[in-house]
C-alpha cells in the first residue's frame, strides 16, 4: 500500500467519523472540517456564526493544522477570544490537488494528535 492509500483510507475513516457524528447522513467535505477545527480551536462551542467569523474560523483551522508544518506559529488569544497565527514561511507553490492532499494529511495529523483516529 502506498503512502497516498494510507493516507486515502484514513481520510475516509476521519470523514465517516465526523460524518456520523456532525452531519445528517451526508459526507462532510474538507471546507466542513475545517470549519470544525475552527470552532474546536475557537474554544467557545458552537452557535451561529456570521459569515465573517465563519471565515475567520476555517483561516484559524488552516493555520493550526499547517503549524506543526513550519508555516504558521501561534501569537496568542486576543480580548475577544480569538486565536490568532502568524506566517512564518510562505506555503509552496502547489498545483490543487496537491494543496488538497497536504490540507488532509494535515488534517488527519490534527485528529490523530487529538486522539480522534
Amino acid at each position: 500500500m502506498t503512502d497516498r492509500d494510507v493516507l486515502r483510507e484514513k481520510w475516509n475513516r476521519l470523514v465517516k467519523e465526523l460524518s456520523d457524528t456532525f452531519s445528517q447522513g451526508e459526507d462532510i467535505d474538507l471546507d466542513g472540517i475545517l470549519f470544525l477545527i475552527g470552532v474546536q480551536e475557537l474554544g467557545k462551542g458552537y452557535r451561529k456564526f456570521k459569515k465573517d467569523e465563519k471565515v475567520n474560523l476555517m483561516h484559524i483551522a488552516i493555520c493550526r493544522v499547517l503549524e506543526p508544518y513550519g508555516y504558521y506559529a501561534f501569537e496568542g488569544i486576543d480580548a475577544e477570544g480569538w486565536p490568532h497565527y502568524k506566517l512564518v514561511q510562505s506555503l509552496p507553490y502547489l498545483k490543487p490537488g496537491e494543496q488538497s492532499w497536504l490540507m488532509k494529511e494535515a488534517v488527519i495529523h490534527y485528529f490523530e494528535e487529538l486522539g480522534v483516529i
